[in-house]
């Protein structure tokens, strides 16, 4: 049988990492995923609230590298649990087993000290076509020239 699922959103909240009594991780986390399609009437796009689930070194790397309004693409699988609740009533909850976790964006470069929200990409102007002036260096690279010829490899 096949059970597979591929989800892309933004973390709702920070990943919640416990250990179970055998001191194996286990990350627990929501994504926001927006539907493909907008309602027929016109109105906003909806989102589901899915929950997901990781263990091991998979839930350590994820409390590690993502954070509340991270991008995240995940791939697992889809488990359906059922329980009682306090009260005696019988629960069902549909949540992702994580095997693997992808960066949904690229790593974030400013932070707004006030608000702790970290801007995207860096903005490019509408009227400038020389896009080389305004990207940001980074470490261990160097731009090539249009006169060197061929490349190095």
């Amino acid at each position: 049988m096949l059970n597979q699922i591929t989800i892309m959103g933004r973390l709702t909240r920070d990943p919640e990492l416990r250990y179970t009594q055998s001191n194996t991780p286990v990350a627990s986390f929501t994504l926001a995923v927006d539907r493909d399609f907008s309602p027929k009437d016109g109105g906003n796009r909806e989102t589901d609230f899915i929950d997901c689930v990781a263990w091991r070194s998979t839930a350590e790397f994820i409390s590690k590298y993502f954070s509340r309004g991270s991008l995240a693409a995940v791939t697992g699988r889809l488990q359906i649990r059922d329980w009682t609740d306090k009260e005696g009533n019988k629960r069902r909850n549909a949540e992702v087993i994580v095997e693997n976790i992808y960066f949904g964006e690229s790593k974030r470069r400013d932070t707004d000290s006030q608000t702790g929200i970290y801007s995207s990409a860096p903005s490019y102007g509408s009227d400038s076509n020389d896009y080389s002036s305004q990207a940001a260096p980074v470490d261990g690279f160097t731009e090539l020239s249009d006169d060197e010829g061929e490349l190095p490899f």
